[in-house]
């Protein structure tokens, strides 16, 4: 009888499945879920039709189907089957099948009924992949309205219950143990500068030597991995080191899994690949390195970051889940307890950190053009999304208006990502050779050889084509794959290594590269920088086409698989991405315009030639141009005219309600083209742009109606009692101010209203010598007040002139008391 927790609400389970079309189940690690549930359900037929189960992992995938297959005492393929990238093994006798890598997303977009399937599976869902987010979202709209008798359940260790409750408020909820052993937690921070593999080590060391049983240690990436494999190469002769990870070889991979044989215990070095769904056996301690290594999508670059990163509360939980199995067991994190606290509770859904414009292509498949329309855990970001559209038009998949086009539903049809999808399509359209030389080459892209050092693609496939690349059965069955897909036969002798960069060009027109300076440093044709180590043959190319790259720091990025491309072939196959530009400017140094018909591919410059009579609206653009660099400064600006500005600025500040274009600085320098380009007739040169009547822009610029209302409520002068016409000084940040000999402003028994009235003339009131004696914008309250003070000063200092007791009322002058006797 099963001992595995999942027995004790499988009956539950079953009724549930019965009588309701959703159900959540969250079961611990090791519970039993991806493999003794999935078993019993065929056991008691629970399922009218065929469950489908969709894991995240491959190996996961093919190790459940070979344990279940092996449970039943047959192979895989007859009642348990999988499909997963470039393999597949299926019969008309399957009734369980196990899938990955987007196969139940177009399962969904093949046959939308889902004919002959009772019973979709979402195993592992708590890793929120991309495929599994967007095959949830088009089964739910299935269920909704062709299928209300298919059945969903949605399953992890480490569920968001309550926000799959509002996805799916229907669902039942069950929930299941898991270890049945208890399972010690240890915290063992690193020390100061202590690197990560040497606190392994250590802590492994110390485990063999004081503690029974199997080790998994969890480590961020294969480096790691090897570099800890080779530190412990000297551990006793009963000790098996056994890596894994995803690029392993399958026999690797196998000697992880298996028990370690009578009287020899195992220590497994892997990455998160171990988490969920593998089981591996004889683990009784775990050692948590606390790390990952996780891709990150920059929308804005279009290029993916590895990134090391701590992990989730909820990995670190499925981590220690794998131990505790047989008997009670030890979980060493090398973390401490506070730092266990500070982690995320959960891991970052794909969604948000991905290239999408394959999830695109499937939701136009589907006809949706708002995501939103589907019903999502997390919805797709924006960002994302329009950094795909963006790609797939520039791949000719979509139009303008979004939908698939013919090509785009081609490459739909052939379920691989986008890019090489596009390579297959063109490969075919081009030449026999291309498209052998593509089959070749593609399945490479999607998985290279990391044993193979070389960055250079031509590298990898001549090694393939010798028939020595590593897992060599593999990648030929993923080509016959593809050949299948593309309705031809292999043909190895067409191959040609010449043309690997001109086959892949039309799948990666955003990173055609150029080389940039030193050896080994490259622009994308999207204005990246990039660069390959200057070791590698293909270093000293001219161009590249990269198909692989990580970003790195200070805004250039690591090139890690790439093949050379020849100008020829690049003029030949890109030739929709190559324009002119005719580029006028002026140049500050040199003090001249300078005239080139540039050509570029996309946004990197390939060439350029001296044009010897530029177009004279390109001279004036580029005037102005200039202009916007260096600022208004840099026009003829005289003081009547820096005045009207001045006056215009402070009457749209002062006076609303006669609406006016916008006068500052920015706004001027934005719209040149509207009140400076039409007086720049005959303008060539930076002399002649000081010569332009800017009196005559600004003026015809607001309106001759507007300069009129200027004139008549903020005039340039105010009339003094005298006659003299003193000039009124205007900035918008201060009241508008006259500086004006005291004596010529008797008579007047307030200060000047202008503005309509809103602003009072300030008066700047001097001695008879011009030095400023009063500033007031109160003529009247000054008269009436401090004037006593600056009168009895003034008659001792300057007696000639005229301080009469009565100033508002007495008449102004601009004359000394002689002139009155």
């Amino acid at each position: 009888m099963s001992q595995l927790p999942i027995e004790r609400v499988i009956p539950s389970l079953i009724d549930k499945l019965r009588t309701h079309s959703q159900v959540i189940l969250k079961a611990s690690t090791g519970a039993g879920k991806s493999t003794h549930l999935p078993l019993m359900l065929l056991k008691e037929n629970v399922i009218t039709g065929k469950i489908i189960m969709l894991e995240p992992r491959r190996l996961a995938a093919r190790n459940i189907a070979s344990y279940l297959a092996s449970l039943l005492g047959e192979k895989v393929g007859e009642q348990i089957g999988f499909r997963v990238r470039g393999e597949t093994k299926v019969s008309n006798k399957t009734r369980l099948e196990i899938v990955t890598e987007g196969i139940m997303t177009r399962m969904i977009q093949s046959d939308p009924e889902l004919s002959g399937v009772g019973l979709l599976i979402f195993d592992e869902y708590h890793e929120r992949s991309l495929h599994a987010d967007t095959a949830l979202a088009f089964a739910l709209e299935v269920q909704e309205a062709l299928r209300e008798d298919l059945k969903l359940l949605v399953m992890s260790a480490t569920l968001e219950h309550d926000a799959l409750k509002q996805l799916l408020p229907q669902a039942c909820y069950l929930e299941s143990d898991g270890r049945m052993f208890p399972v010690t937690t240890q915290y063992q921070p690193l020390k100061v500068n202590q690197r990560i593999v040497e606190a392994t080590e250590s802590s492994i060391r110390k485990m063999l030597d004081e503690e029974k049983g199997s080790i998994l240690v969890f480590l961020s990436g294969a480096s790691e991995i090897r570099q800890l494999e080779d530190r412990l190469r000297n551990v006793s002769s009963d000790v098996i080191v056994a890596p894994l990870y995803g690029q392993l070889e399958p026999k690797k991979q196998l000697q992880a899994l298996q028990p370690a044989a009578n009287g020899k215990r195992k220590v497994v070095l892997a990455t998160n690949i171990a988490e969920t769904s593998l089981t591996i056996e004889g683990i009784r301690i775990v050692i948590d390195s606390g790390y990952e290594r996780t891709a990150t999508f920059d929308a804005k670059t279009g290029i993916t970051k590895l990134e090391q990163k701590r992990i989730a509360q909820s990995s670190a939980e499925q981590r220690k889940g794998r131990a505790g199995r047989l008997e009670e067991g030890i979980c060493l994190r090398l973390y401490s307890e506070s730092q266990y606290q500070q982690l995320a509770v959960s891991q970052t859904p794909e969604i948000e950190s991905s290239d999408l414009s394959s999830l695109i292509v499937e939701l136009t498949k589907w006809g949706v053009t708002d995501p939103l329309d589907l019903m999502w855990l997390t919805p797709p970001p924006d960002s994302n999304m329009n950094q795909g559209k963006e790609l797939l038009c520039l791949l000719g998949l979509i139009d303008q208006q979004g939908k698939l086009t013919l090509k785009g539903e081609q490459a739909q049809r052939l379920g691989i990502e986008p890019r090489l999808a596009t390579v297959l399509l063109q490969a075919k359209a081009l030449s026999n050779e291309h498209l052998q030389t593509a089959l070749h080459i593609l399945p490479i892209i999607e998985e290279s050889a990391k044993s193979i050092k070389s960055n250079d693609l031509s590298l990898h496939l001549s090694v393939f084509i010798d028939g020595k690349y590593p897992k060599q059965h593999y990648y030929q069955q993923r080509v016959s794959c593809l050949a299948k897909l593309m309705e031809v036969d292999v043909d190895l002798h067409n191959v040609s290594l010449a043309l690997i960069g001109e086959t892949l060009a039309c799948g990666f027109p955003d990173r055609i590269a150029i080389e940039k300076g030193a050896v080994g440093h490259f622009q994308l044709s999207n204005g990246h920088g990039v660069q390959i180590d200057e070791i590698e043959s293909i270093a000293q190319s001219e161009h590249l086409v990269v198909v692989d790259l990580l970003k790195g720091m200070q805004n250039r990025s690591q090139v890690f698989l790439a093949a050379s491309l020849s100008r020829t072939s690049l003029n030949t196959v890109c030739a929709s991405c190559i324009f002119d530009v005719e580029h006028v400017d002026w140049d500050e140094k040199s003090g001249r315009m300078i005239a080139e018909k540039r050509t570029y591919l996309n946004k990197i410059l390939l060439s350029k030639e001296r044009i010897s009579s530029p177009d004279k609206n390109k001279i004036a653009h580029a005037l102005l141009s200039m202009v916007k660099r260096k600022g208004l400064d840099c026009l003829g600006w005289s003081s009547t005219t820096y005045s009207l500005l001045l006056r215009l600025r402070c009457m749209a500040l002062w006076m609303p309600e006669y609406p006016l274009p916008p006068m500052n600085d920015d706004d001027l320098l934005s719209r040149l083209d509207e009140w400076l380009l039409p007086f720049m007739n005959g303008v060539n040169n930076d002399k002649h742009l000081k010569s332009i009547n800017l009196k005559d822009a600004l003026e015809a610029y607001v309106g001759w109606e507007n300069i009129k209302l200027l004139n008549e409520y903020l005039p340039t002068h105010y009339v003094l009692p005298t006659g003299t016409k003193a000039a009124i000084v205007y900035d918008p940040q201060y009241e508008p101010k006259i500086s004006v000999r005291m004596q010529e402003v008797y008579g007047e028994a307030d200060s000047p209203l202008l503005a309509q009235g809103k602003k009072r003339l300030v008066m700047e009131l001097l001695s008879p010598a011009q030095r400023p004696l009063q500033t007031t914008s109160d003529l009247a309250g000054f008269w009436a007040g401090s004037y006593r003070e600056v009168q009895k000063e003034m008659k001792g200092r300057y007696p000639r002139h005229i301080w009469p007791d009565d100033p508002a009322s007495h008449a102004a002058t601009k004359k000394t008391k002689r002139h009155f006797n």
